[in-house]
């Protein structure tokens, strides 16, 4: 249980430290805050307090180039976060749903031409595609 929780902790700290750099930072700040304030106001307000210092830490190293700060920034809040599941067992769910959530997605894209097709260049699937220029398909 340990390893999985550790893993767990990893892996929210990694979409953590990558939401606070992103277009979704708003909408999940507030859950996060409210996992770490797990229902008390003034510790939720204390946790959107932190992350907000952090994510101005972590903007100001990124741009500089700082990959150590920014990996340390990380590290902080994996401690933090192995601290709360271990601490609070119901957090658990909450930081997983937020993983599946906000976490990376990994996806790919598998497209198949059969039947009767006979594929000698470039091949699009699109809706609508207009004003298109392809060079001529290589010999």
């Amino acid at each position: 249980m340990e390893t999985e929780l550790a893993a767990l902790a990893t892996s929210g700290a990694t979409t953590l430290v990558g939401l606070m750099v992103s277009d979704g930072w708003s909408q999940a700040r507030t859950r996060i805050a409210a996992l770490f304030g797990r229902g008390d106001a003034a510790r939720t307000e204390g946790a959107a307090g932190e992350l907000e210092r952090s994510r101005t830490e972590l903007t100001v190293a990124r741009d500089a180039g700082d990959a150590d700060a920014v990996a340390a920034i990380r590290g902080e809040w994996e401690a933090d976060l192995r601290r709360l599941v271990r601490r609070e067992p119901e957090a658990v769910a909450e930081l997983r749903a937020l993983v599946e959530e906000f976490g990376p997605r990994v996806s790919g894209v598998h497209n198949e031409i059969s039947g009767n097709a006979r594929v000698t260049g470039t091949v699009i699937q699109a809706h609508t595609v207009t004003g298109l220029t392809l060079p001529p398909p290589r010999a």
